[in-house]
């Protein structure tokens, strides 16, 4: 009876946060988390297996939606000196952190959480705001920063669930291992389809009415997670590099992603966000020692954006830099899976999860409201 009680309940919210989104004009993903939330607070939802099985599933396609943003051939092709001022950026990213996380003594886990990067919400601003140069931009050197997140992710993982020992210097050999095998398989299949260009075009023809592409794509995305869970490493990753090599190997598909994305954010994606919302307790709004966290969190996040963002103070003027580190604080979907993942094992407390939740949607709401208050004064200026 729980299962059918949530299947309702959830239908009832895929059907709604649309039009709330609309309305409210807020990213449809703040609305779903709020949902989730509130429901919670009247006791709608029930822990059930088959919830945070959705949720898991949700989030696994997230990631491969992610990676199709990633085309590794397009990135083999950036400019040197942009590629350079990109890694000096995550650099300086990840500098930082250590530097105020040891200042301020904060947990180890704000190493990870404060230089995150994720391009997913900034591409929903590009839709809204339409091709700009550094939107552009930021979703190139986001790219970079998000790769970096990824692998620092899988090894957090691994650290979390072997501890420190001999099983977790196998892990991260296994990871890098699998990592190098990756980079020669992508340059054989390189290869392979340079000699013979009608093979892709056989396994995703244009006249497709098996639905070849959809199936090719599902295939790899359960055949990479198999992957992982056989070397015991985290799914995140598989799920990644799935959508990486479909969006790198078949960009002549270009109605997949379009085909794609609407079964993720209509469905498996949506119950993710209201899982996650359901995880966060309302009352805790009101705890004086969630809200102090809260705010240097987000403090921190905007801070250490900006100052890094000055490495391109040749490429972009005042204005651009400031909408280009805003840009690159919304990693909305990395930063509530580490906090989950970190909180699944005990290495934070409740009072820091839901910190980090309410951050997280905090940092999308500043971010989003700061960027078209500064887009629409640049284009009131011209």
């Amino acid at each position: 009876m729980a299962e059918l009680e949530l299947i309702i309940i959830i239908s009832i919210l895929l059907l709604i946060a649309p039009f709330i989104s609309h309305i409210l004009k807020l990213p449809i993903a703040v609305v779903e988390i709020s949902m989730g939330a509130i429901m919670e607070s009247f006791d709608f939802f029930h822990n059930t297996h088959f919830f945070e099985l959705l949720a898991e599933v949700g989030f696994l396609y997230l990631m491969f939606l992610a990676g199709m943003e990633v085309n590794l051939k397009e990135l083999f092709k950036i400019d040197k000196k942009i590629f350079l001022l990109g890694g000096g950026f995550v650099f300086l990213l990840y500098f930082l952190s250590f530097i105020f996380v040891k200042l301020l003594g904060f947990s180890n886990i704000f190493l990870v959480i404060f230089p995150m990067l994720s391009v997913g919400l900034i591409v929903s601003v590009q839709k809204e705001l339409g091709k700009q140069e550094w939107i552009t931009f930021a979703i190139t050197i986001g790219i970079i920063g998000e790769l970096v997140s990824i692998l620092v992710l899988t090894i957090i993982s691994g650290i979390f669930e072997l501890g420190i020992g001999i099983e977790l210097y196998k892990s991260i050999l296994t990871l890098f291992l699998f990592l190098f095998i990756l980079i020669g398989g992508f340059y054989l299949i390189k290869i392979l389809f340079w000699w013979f260009p009608t093979i892709k075009h056989y396994m995703m023809p244009d006249d497709d009415k098996y639905n070849q592409d959809i199936r090719i794509s599902f295939a790899l995305f359960f055949i990479m997670i198999s992957i992982m869970l056989y070397l015991h490493l985290d799914v995140v990753l598989g799920a990644f590099v799935a959508g990486v090599f479909i969006t790198s190997f078949f960009e002549h598909n270009v109605e997949l992603e379009h085909k794609l994305s609407p079964f993720g954010f209509g469905f498996l994606i949506t119950i993710f966000f209201i899982h996650v919302g359901s995880t966060f307790d309302l009352k805790y709004l009101l705890n004086l020692e969630v809200l102090k966290i809260t705010i240097i969190i987000v403090f921190m996040m905007f801070f250490i954006r900006i100052l890094s963002s000055f490495i391109f103070y040749k490429i972009l003027n005042k204005k651009e830099l400031f909408l280009f580190s805003l840009s690159l604080s919304m990693p909305l979907t990395l930063l509530i899976a580490t906090a989950t993942l970190a909180y699944q094992v005990k290495s934070i407390d409740v009072i820091h999860y839901n910190a980090f939740i309410l951050a997280s949607i905090l940092e999308v709401l500043i971010s989003m409201i700061g960027i078209k208050v500064l887009f629409k004064s640049i284009v009131q200026k011209n």
